[in-house]
């Protein structure tokens, strides 16, 4: 089982760096070719600037938009997910804070199955429009996917958040252990804690 939920949050880690990375990249080119093509065509009289934009002209990066706003859009649903596994969503827990240990418990696991209940509704309705939509021709404008495949995110992210707030739910009722994370920690790099001494001259 174990096995399965680290292959699951490899998979999970993998999918948002990819689709950040693949989304930077995109953006990157289609600014780039604008901005080289405006160039070329201000100082079209330079040699050498027709055959340049005549290149430019032939490639066509109307769908980069559309492409990324469809990346950021699934990147945001895993990432939700992966923010419910670590303990990085932002949460108002001052009055939790102050209650006996009893009814701390009782309300945190109350808000982690409420959190696991809303998910795996929105993932159910995600799931029948999904199926409805995949029973049509309808695409995307500009890329001219199928929009069920668009779509297909909602499902699918709001599915393994529902499964995320029942594991953090699960971890916690038996072990008292919640995800929490430490804004202050940079990945590779670990902080030396031990105190040397002081170097001279330094007050």
């Amino acid at each position: 089982m174990r096995f399965l939920l680290r292959i699951l949050d490899r998979l999970e880690e993998t999918l948002i760096a990819t689709l950040i990375g693949a989304a930077t990249v995109v953006i990157f080119v289609a600014v780039a070719h604008r901005y080289t093509t405006d160039f070329v065509v201000t100082y079209r009289n330079l040699p050498g600037a027709m055959a340049a934009y005549k290149f430019l002209a032939g490639i066509h990066l109307s769908w980069a938009q559309e492409l990324c706003i469809y990346m950021f859009v699934w990147m945001a649903k895993f990432g939700a997910a992966y923010g419910v596994r670590t303990g990085i969503h932002v949460g108002v827990d001052v009055l939790v804070l102050q209650l006996p240990p009893k009814w701390r418990k009782g309300t945190i696991l109350f808000g982690l199955l409420c959190g696991a209940l809303f998910t795996g509704i929105i993932g159910t309705m995600g799931a029948s429009f999904v199926m409805g939509l995949s029973q049509t021709d309808q695409t995307s404008p500009d890329l001219e996917l199928p929009s069920w495949i668009v779509y297909l995110c909602i499902p699918l992210g709001s599915y393994l958040m529902c499964f995320r707030f029942l594991q953090v739910a699960y971890s916690y009722f038996r072990f008292d252990d919640l995800p929490h994370h430490d804004h202050t920690h940079v990945e590779g790099i670990e902080v030396d804690t031990a105190v040397g001494p002081t170097p001279e001259g330094a007050r």
